[in-house]
């Protein structure tokens, strides 16, 4: 038994100069113009959301970054404090 794809539908009010070079680009990879508004639209949500996603580190941040998990540092005054508050609050639950 085949399994069913949920579909949901797309609609854009595009120029007919812009349809026309979308007719042709689909042509020239010979897919039909869904396949390739599809794709083209997919790769570009995808490297959206990478963009929105991704942190890229030069290297020597990406070095400093390893250090700082490989040998932190000693938790100030403060942030012991703050695990101390934290851990009577759970303890008051």
């Amino acid at each position: 038994m085949p399994i069913a794809i949920s579909t949901a539908r797309l609609e854009a009010r595009i120029s007919t100069d812009l349809h026309s070079m979308l007719k042709r680009a689909a042509e020239l990879q010979g897919r039909t113009m869904t396949d390739f508004v599809v794709a083209a639209v997919r790769d570009a949500a995808q490297h959206a959301i990478e963009q929105a996603e991704v942190i890229r580190l030069s290297l020597a941040d990406q070095k400093c970054f390893a250090q700082a998990l490989l040998s932190p540092p000693q938790p100030s005054p403060a942030l012991q404090r703050a695990f101390a508050r934290r851990s009577k609050l759970l303890r008051a639950e």
